[in-house]
């Protein structure tokens, strides 16, 4: 997967957003917020190739955090980019 071109984060009153521009994204009326750790998930993957894996992966070697609860909230938070139309 990979993150959707036209989508950026920007930092907003102290807080992380997404940002949808030009004519391919016309159409995205979200505001998407992210936390912390959702935060450096983006930042890590920007521009890049990754899977549930690849995300569970970075929160392991970021926070004090168990393989299994990472996996799961890596796919949860894939799952919900996916729905939103964040990735492709």
């Amino acid at each position: 997967m990979k993150i959707k071109k036209g989508f950026e984060l920007r930092e907003v009153c102290d807080e992380h957003i997404i940002v949808a521009y030009g004519k391919e994204n016309i159409d995205f009326n979200k505001v998407i917020s992210l936390n912390e750790s959702a935060t450096y998930l983006w930042k890590a993957i920007v521009d890049k190739e990754f899977t549930a894996d690849t995300l569970a992966s970075l929160l392991c070697a970021e926070y004090e955090v168990d393989a299994e609860t990472a996996k799961r909230d890596a796919q949860a938070l894939l799952d919900e980019w996916t729905k939103v139309g964040l990735v492709e």
